[in-house]
């Protein structure tokens, strides 16, 4: 994109803000920002929210760094709290993704009991995905270089797909944010 993307606007606030209030109203608890390039120029797009920051030094060697670091704070925040049943992944870059969607990926993992319940869109299954605790070991082993998509697909059999074609719509190039827009 040539800048720091979670700062482009999308309706009036920086999508990464946009994401994080979205991760908010999905009433899951608590929500972690996992922050890497340009961390300091995009940091402020969160101020006032109640959101623990992370950040992640390695985020040069890929998103299964970033996963790493936020399940990382989150084994930190349930020494200090309650221990939790899973964590969703989201990206910031999926402006069209509800606080409803979110919300439902846990609902549907307690209905169904499958320790993933993954968007499915676009022919393919990804984030925004839930995973329960017992994935986690799963999640750490990824390479720095990995999403956590080979998870999904490597355990087709134990996951739940539900349809998000607002997934589909990221923002990963100057024609998508002005097509998106």
């Amino acid at each position: 994109m040539g800048a720091a993307k979670q700062l482009l606007d999308f309706a009036g606030k920086p999508m990464l803000r946009v994401a994080a209030e979205t991760a908010l109203g999905s009433e899951c608890d608590p929500v972690i920002v996992v922050l890497g390039a340009h961390e300091a120029e995009v940091r402020p797009a969160l101020l006032s929210l109640n959101v623990e920051i992370v950040v992640n030094d390695r985020w040069a060697e890929g998103m299964g760094t970033s996963i790493h670091a936020g399940l990382f704070a989150l084994a930190k925040w349930e020494l200090e709290h309650r221990e939790i049943a899973g964590t969703i992944l989201a990206l910031s870059d999926q402006p069209f993704v509800t606080s409803i969607f979110l919300r439902g990926l846990a609902e549907k993992h307690s209905q169904s009991g499958r320790p993933i319940v993954a968007a499915q869109y676009a022919g393919t299954a990804g984030v925004p995905a839930f995973f329960a605790r017992e994935t986690f070991p799963l999640l750490m082993a990824l390479k720095p270089e990995h999403g956590c998509k080979a998870v999904i697909l490597d355990h087709i059999a134990d996951s739940l797909l539900v349809d998000c074609p607002e997934a589909a719509r990221d923002i990963d190039t100057p024609e998508d944010y002005a097509h998106a827009r």
